[in-house]
C-alpha cells in the first residue's frame, strides 16, 4: 500500500468483470487478508488532519467560551471543570450530528462530498426513516419537510448554545468560577433529539444518541456533584461491558482479523497471513485472531471498567486508565470502515476526567451516590442492550452495545443491471451519488467496480456476508446478472449517514425507494439478515424483493455460516424457510430445477422449504 497509489489486486481491471462471481469473492477476500482495502494512506491522513482539528478546535472554543476557567494560562487546570466535559461532549455531538464525524469520508465510501448528514438532514425531500409510522402520531411519511429541516436546525442551535455558553456559578460544583451550563439547555436537547428520533432515526443515531442522552440527562435533573459524575461513569462501564458481553460468541473473531488487516501502519504481510488458519486456502479466523479479539477485546472491556468502577488506589485505577486508552487508541489506529474516531477520541478523555479526575477513592464511588438516583441510573443504562441482545429486531445494535461486534443486522442489495442502480441517482433526492459514479470519475468504471465489489467481499469475511450470498443464490436466477452492492453502501447514500446498522435500510427504507424508482419483480432483490439474539444458536432472515415486498423469512445456524469459507465452495449454507409469500418461488430454485439437477445437490439438500402461506411465520425452534 502505497502513500498516494492505492494497492490493487492481482488481476487485469479489463478481466475483471468476465470472472464468475464467486470468483471474484474469492480473489478479493484473499488480497483483503493482506493489503486490506488497499487505499493510498493518504486518505488516512485526512483523518488524522481531521482530528486535529476536531481537539484543536474544540479547546480553543471552549477555551474563549468561558471566561471562568481563565483562560489559556490556566490550561492544566481545565480538565476536572465538569462544564469542559459538558461542552466537548456537545462539540463531539455536533461534529457527529452534522456528518463531519463518523460515517465521514473515503473510508466510509463518500467520495464527492466527503459527508452526507448536514447535506440531507437540512435539505427538504430527502429520505428518512421513522421507527414506528404506524404507531406514533405524526410520524407517518418517508421524506423530510420543513418541520424535520427546522427540527434538525433547532438541535443544532441547541449544541451551539451549550457549546458557547460561558457558564453560570452554582452551588452544584463549590471553587469553580465556570460552573455548569444551565439545565434547561442540557434537558431541552435530549428532548428535541427523541422527539427528531421519532421522526428519523437516522438522525437520532447519527448524534450517537446512545452514548450521550442519558448522561446529559443526569446532568441535567441531578442536584449533587457526586451523582451526577457517577451517573456518568456507570453509563460508560455498561458501554465498554455492553459491548465486551457482545464479543462472546462466533462473530467478533471474524471481525478482527479482517480489520487488522486493514490496519494502515501494519505493513507485515507475513503477520496478516497469521491471523488466518492456513491462507490463501483457509482465510477463516486463526487462534491468534481469537486470542487477540478476546483478550485484547473482550477481556479488556469486561474487567477494565469494573476496576475503574470501584478502584480506590489510585496507582491501580492509572494502571486501568492506561490500558482503556491504549485500546481506543489501537481502535482508532486501525480506521474501522465506519470511521468513529472523535468517538474514540472523546472517550479517551472522559475516562482521565472522571476516573483520575473524580476517582471512587475521593468520594465518587458507586456508594456515595444517593440510592435512588444509583437505580434510576442503572436502569437507563442497562434498558436497551437487554433489549437489543434479546429482541435484536426490535433495537438498533448501537444503543443494544454491540460496537465492533459483529452481530449486526446486514443487508445485501441486487439489481438487475446498471440501469436498475441508476434509477437510485435520477428518482431520488439525495446528496452523493451513487458510489460506482462517485469512483468511476476518480478511476475509471472499471477500477470503481472493483473497489465496489470488495465492500462485498469485505461483508463475506463476516459471518452475515456468507448467509446474504447464499440467499442471494438462490433468490436470483443467477448472480452474474446481477449487480452486487454492499447494503451499508447503498444507504448512506440514500439517507446520508450509516453506521453498519441495516435496520437503516430495511423494508421501510426499501418502500420509500420502490414509491420513487417502481422497479419491476426481480429487478431489485435485498437479502437480509437480523443480528443473533443473544440466547440462540440461529439468525432470522428475510428476503425482499422491491415490487412484492417480504418474500421470504426463515433462519440459519450461525455455525454453519462461520465454518464456510468467504466465497462459499459448498454452495449456499444450509438455512431453513419458515415461509413464503404465496405464488412465490426463489428464482434460483426454478433454475436449479429446470437444468435437471438432482435433489440432494448443491442447497436443496439444505432447505427446507415450508408450505406456502400468507401468514406469518412461527418462529423457528432449532437450537441445539
Amino acid at each position: 500500500m502505497g502513500f498516494k497509489t492505492a494497492d490493487m489486486p492481482p488481476v487485469d481491471p479489463a478481466e475483471f468483470g468476465s470472472l464468475p462471481f464467486m470468483d471474484r469473492m474469492r480473489l478479493l477476500a484473499t488480497h483483503w487478508c493482506e493489503y486490506g482495502f488497499g487505499s493510498p494512506k493518504q486518505l488516512h491522513m485526512l483523518y488524522v488532519y481531521k482530528l486535529i482539528l476536531y481537539v484543536g478546535l474544540g479547546v480553543v472554543i471552549v477555551g474563549l467560551t468561558t471566561p471562568g476557567l481563565g483562560g489559556f494560562g490556566d490550561f492544566a487546570s481545565w480538565w476536572n471543570e465538569p462544564i469542559v466535559y459538558l461542552k466537548l461532549m456537545a462539540w463531539t455531538i455536533l461534529f457527529e450530528i452534522t456528518g463531519l464525524a463518523s460515517s465521514s469520508g473515503p473510508l466510509a465510501f463518500k467520495f464527492s462530498p466527503f459527508i452526507g448528514g448536514f447535506l440531507y438532514f437540512s435539505r427538504r425531500n430527502t429520505l428518512r426513516v421513522a421507527p414506528w409510522p404506524g404507531k406514533v402520531p405524526f410520524t407517518a411519511g418517508d421524506h423530510r419537510t420543513f418541520w424535520d429541516v427546522g427540527l434538525y436546525f433547532v438541535i443544532l442551535a441547541n449544541l451551539a448554545f451549550i457549546l458557547v455558553f460561558p457558564g453560570q456559578e452554582t452551588s452544584i460544583v463549590p471553587g469553580s468560577e465556570a460552573g455548569l451550563p444551565p439545565s434547561w439547555a442540557l434537558l431541552s436537547y435530549v428532548g428535541l433529539i427523541v422527539l427528531m428520533g421519532l421522526r428519523d432515526k437516522v438522525v437520532f443515531l447519527a448524534a450517537r444518541s446512545e452514548q450521550y442522552i442519558a448522561i446529559l440527562f443526569f446532568f441535567g435533573v441531578m442536584t449533587n456533584l457526586v451523582d451526577m459524575i457517577v451517573a456518568a461513569k456507570i453509563v460508560m462501564v455498561v458501554i465498554w461491558m455492553g459491548a465486551g458481553v457482545s464479543k462472546f460468541g462466533r462473530h467478533f473473531t471474524n471481525v478482527v482479523a479482517p480489520m487488522t488487516s486493514n490496519t494502515p501502519w501494519i505493513t507485515s504481510t507475513r503477520l496478516k497471513r497469521s491471523l488466518y488458519r492456513n491462507f490463501p486456502e483457509d482465510i477463516r479466523p486463526s487462534h491468534r485472531s481469537s486470542a487477540l479479539a478476546h483478550i485484547g477485546g473482550t477481556v479488556v472491556e469486561l474487567v477494565v471498567p469494573l476496576v475503574l468502577l470501584f478502584s480506590t488506589n489510585r496507582t491501580v485505577t492509572l494502571l486501568a486508565i492506561i490500558v482503556i486508552v491504549c485500546f481506543h487508541v489501537f481502535i482508532i489506529s486501525t480506521f474501522p470502515l465506519a470511521v468513529p474516531l472523535e468517538w474514540n477520541v472523546f472517550f479517551i478523555f472522559a475516562t482521565v476526567f472522571l476516573f483520575w479526575g473524580f476517582d471512587a477513592g475521593a468520594g465518587y464511588g458507586v456508594g456515595d451516590m444517593s440510592t435512588g438516583w444509583l437505580i434510576a441510573a442503572l436502569v437507563a443504562a442497562l434498558f436497551f442492550p437487554i433489549l437489543g441482545n434479546l429482541r435484536p429486531q426490535q433495537v438498533s445494535f448501537l444503543p443494544s452495545m454491540r460496537q465492533y461486534a459483529g452481530n449486526w443486522a446486514s443487508a445485501t442489495w441486487a439489481f438487475r443491471g446498471r440501469d436498475m442502480e441508476e434509477k437510485l441517482n435520477t428518482h431520488i433526492v439525495k446528496y452523493n451519488t451513487n458510489q460506482i459514479d462517485q469512483l468511476t470519475a476518480a478511476f475509471g468504471a472499471e477500477v470503481a467496480e472493483i473497489f465496489m465489489q470488495k465492500a462485498v467481499a469485505w461483508r463475506t469475511m463476516h459471518s452475515q456476508g456468507r448467509a446474504l450470498i447464499s440467499l442471494m443464490m438462490r433468490h436470483t436466477d443467477s448472480l452474474e446478472n446481477y449487480v452486487i452492492r454492499e447494503g451499508e453502501f447503498v444507504c448512506t447514500t440514500l439517507v446520508g449517514w450509516q453506521f453498519g446498522d441495516a435496520h437503516l435500510h430495511d423494508e421501510r427504507l426499501i418502500e420509500a425507494v420502490q414509491r420513487r424508482c417502481d422497479f419491476a419483480p426481480g429487478e431489485l432483490i435485498v437479502t437480509f439478515t437480523e443480528s443473533q439474539p443473544i440466547h440462540r444458536n440461529y439468525i432470522e432472515y428475510r428476503v425482499i424483493d422491491a415490487a412484492l415486498g417480504v418474500v421470504e423469512r426463515g433462519t440459519y445456524v450461525v455455525k454453519d455460516a462461520t465454518d464456510e469459507q468467504p466465497w462459499l465452495p459448498n454452495g449456499p449454507i444450509p438455512h431453513q424457510v419458515t415461509w413464503t409469500m404465496h405464488g412465490y418461488q426463489a428464482p434460483g430454485d426454478l433454475t436449479r430445477a429446470r437444468s435437471g439437477w438432482p435433489v440432494g445437490t448443491g442447497d436443496f439438500e439444505m432447505i427446507e422449504v415450508a408450505e406456502a402461506s400468507t401468514e406469518a411465520p412461527d418462529r423457528a425452534k432449532v437450537d441445539g
